[in-house]
């Protein structure tokens, strides 16, 4: 079917280029129509064919001509051809041209060559807001959100795609409270979200556990798409169980018409990450009876509820036999997940033996799960070893420095603890700090170590002091000073 598809594309194009050769007179507009009928159609190579006869011709393109074929260029991820096309653009003085120049900025902005793309975007006569977003997709790429904002705020005209460029870039760089926010301000604007906004929201408010938050997000899903997709299904799935909250995730799960493996797979690792490992194998057993095929992302949820549960000798099978039928779905994290599994059993040896039959070199992954192994089952010449390599692998990794001084604190080793965290002041490191959060309706509030930023400190304390009091009062002792 698929070659019979393919030689009716070949006949289509040949068929084409005979009406094109048989036509009394050639000129730009046909010639155009034709090149953007081919891209539109995703065949590329036979517009740029079509652009070099017209070229002998001696026929001028125009800036539709030169557009269209830039973008052919970006779909066939050519930057060479894209430049060569940028420089004849330049040449003709089309350069400034809005429709080439968006263009030429799409190319570029997707292409990570975000300098070339800033200068394009300040050459383009009167950019329009397809051009905007071009940029502020290219900065959200090479994760400078700050730069994308300046951007945003200084659009004359903004749409939908705009919105969902700088909720979705807020959320892959982890400012998961602007992108929520972001989601907000949008409805205000009196904007209809697409099936395009929501995952990104949902995701943002599932990296912070705001299910009030999330739960309106869901309400407003429900009211602006006709139907929720499997795609926006897929994400609420995720949020919920990031949230705890598995029996949302099911009841997501069995409403979605057409559920595909990232559906199962989001049920799988979300039983398996909220030590729900008996749910999550059952589920898994479940996919299989209904012939849907698992992946590399399945098999790493199924591995994960095996290490909750302990299971060691079970997910041996499971990764064995995926070694021996399927060698195509092991990935390093298979790897660290058995290694990991088998330090928290404290099975050593096999660990040990296990990265040095590793058919790659083992990254630092893998000793921090065996340090961690090591640290629960207070194996502390092991534990040196892994330490060692974990520094000597990443010299700059500050969590490694912490992970190695908390492992020699816990074997009672407070020289080594020390010398770590004097290396640590040496070289400038700074501990990042934990942080915690609470939801007040719908209202995130962050909390740091020290932090002075809300201003309620005398409230906060006076709360402390309620429960120490009540602590007091029900005989326990406290060496709490507030």
């Amino acid at each position: 079917m698929r070659t019979v598809f393919q030689a009716s594309k070949k006949r289509l194009f040949w068929d084409a280029c005979k009406l094109f050769d048989e036509m009394p007179q050639w000129d730009v507009v046909s010639v155009t129509a034709l090149i953007c009928q081919l891209t539109r159609q995703n065949r590329y190579v036979e517009s740029f064919y079509i652009f070099s006869r017209m070229l002998e011709m001696e026929i001028k393109p125009t800036e539709y001509t030169l557009a269209s074929l830039i973008h052919a260029s970006t779909a066939l991820e050519n930057l060479n051809l894209g430049k060569q096309l940028h420089g004849f653009a330049i040449k003709t003085s089309f350069n400034s041209n809005v429709f080439v120049g968006s263009a030429v900025l799409d190319l570029y902005a997707k292409r990570n060559t975000i300098e070339e793309a800033q200068m394009v975007f300040e050459d383009t006569r009167n950019p329009n807001v397809v051009s905007y977003t071009s940029l502020i997709c290219g900065y959200v790429k090479n994760k400078r959100s700050n730069d994308a904002m300046k951007i945003f705020r200084t659009m004359p005209e903004k749409n939908v795609v705009t919105w969902n460029a700088m909720i979705g870039g807020y959320s892959q760089t982890g400012h998961n409270e602007e992108a929520v926010n972001l989601f907000v301000e949008m409805l205000r604007e009196n904007l209809v979200p697409t099936q395009n906004t929501f995952p990104c929201v949902f995701s943002s408010a599932g990296n912070i556990a705001a299910i009030k938050m999330g739960k309106s997000l869901h309400a407003s899903a429900i009211k602006t798409l006709v139907n929720i997709g499997v795609f926006v299904g897929n994400s609420l799935i995720t949020f919920y169980s990031k949230c705890g909250s598995m029996e949302d995730s099911l009841q997501v799960f069995n409403k979605l018409a057409d559920k595909n493996i990232v559906s199962w797979n989001a049920m799988i690792n979300g039983y398996a990450q909220n030590g729900r490992s008996k749910e999550a194998i059952e589920f898994y057993r479940d996919m299989q009876e209904k012939g849907v095929k698992p992946n590399s992302v399945t098999l790493l949820g199924l591995l994960f509820a095996f290490n909750h549960m302990g299971l060691v000798d079970d997910g041996y099978a499971y990764f064995n036999e995926a070694r021996l039928k399927n060698p195509g779905l092991l990935e390093p994290a298979h790897y660290a997940c058995m290694v990991d599994l088998l330090a928290r059993s404290g099975r050593f040896l096999e660990a040990k033996r296990f990265i040095q039959d590793l058919p790659f070199d083992p990254g630092i992954g893998f000793w921090k799960a065996l340090l961690g192994g090591c640290q629960i089952h207070m194996n502390n010449e092991l534990g040196e070893f892994a330490a060692k390599k974990i520094l000597d692998l990443n010299p700059s990794d500050v969590s490694s420095y912490v992970m190695v001084s908390n492992s020699h604190s816990a074997g009672g080793r407070w020289v080594s603890a020390l010398s770590v965290r004097e290396e640590m002041k040496e070289r400038k490191m700074k501990r990042v700090p934990g942080c915690s959060w609470i939801e007040v309706g719908c209202e995130i509030r962050v909390f740091v170590n020290g932090d002075q930023r809300y201003g309620y400190q005398d409230e906060i304390r006076g709360v402390l002091r309620c429960f120490l009091a009540h602590v007091v009062e029900s005989g326990s002792s406290s060496s709490l000073l507030l």
